[in-house]
């Protein structure tokens, strides 16, 4: 089954984070299908983009959305 969830990046200290498109058998920083966009928690207001139209792609063919991924994309709207 394919998820939509976070991927962390950047170093410690400045974490930064993809949205991504995986297999949920994936390890959480492994091979991901699609990244979808980028959220970054150390700037005032925090930072999230999204590519509309791909996340609505993946959630019309059956993705899950974690709950986390879920919150910042209706933070968007």
């Amino acid at each position: 089954m394919v998820k939509i969830r976070l991927s962390r990046t950047g170093t410690k200290n400045q974490l930064k984070y993809r949205i991504i498109a995986t297999d949920q058998r994936e390890k959480r920083d492994g091979k991901q299908i699609e990244i979808l966009g980028s959220y970054d928690p150390t700037v005032k207001p925090a930072e999230t983009k999204v590519s509309k139209e791909r996340y609505a792609y993946w959630i019309s063919v059956g993705a899950q959305v974690s709950p986390t991924v879920k919150r910042l994309v209706e933070e968007l709207k």
